[in-house]
C-alpha cells in the first residue's frame, strides 16, 4: 500500500468518524431541547421523555434547525408559553454545546 493510499484511507476514516459524531451530537441536542421545552410546557417526566423522543424522530424527517425551531415554537405557543424565535435559537446553540460536551466526556 502506498503512502497516498494510507492517507486516503485515514481521511475516509476520519470523515466517517466525524459524521457519526455529528449525528450523535445532533440527536443528543434534540433530546436536550425536547426536555427543555417539555419543562416549559409543564409536562410530567414520562411525558417529557416521550416529547423528547418525538422531537428526535421529527428531526430525522426534517433536515434543518429551522424545522426544529418551527416545531418548538408551535408546540410552545400552543401550550401557552410566551417565547420567541431568538430565545429558541439561543437554546438550540446552548444545547448543541451541551450535547457535544456530554459526548466528549463519555468517550474513553
Amino acid at each position: 500500500m502506498t503512502t497516498f493510499d494510507e492517507r486516503e484511507r485515514a481521511f475516509e476514516t476520519k470523515f466517517a468518524r466525524d459524521q457519526e459524531m455529528q449525528f450523535r451530537v445532533h440527536a443528543r441536542r434534540d433530546r436536550l431541547l425536547g426536555l427543555w421545552a417539555a419543562e416549559l410546557m409543564g409536562l410530567t417526566s414520562v411525558e417529557a421523555d416521550g416529547y423528547a423522543r418525538d422531537l428526535i424522530r421529527s428531526d430525522f424527517e426534517t433536515v434543518t434547525d429551522d424545522d426544529i425551531l418551527r416545531k418548538l415554537l408551535g408546540d410552545l405557543t400552543s401550550a401557552g408559553v410566551e417565547i420567541d424565535e431568538t430565545a429558541i435559537r439561543t437554546q438550540i446553540d446552548l444545547k448543541t454545546v451541551d450535547a457535544r460536551r456530554q459526548l466528549i466526556e463519555l468517550e474513553p
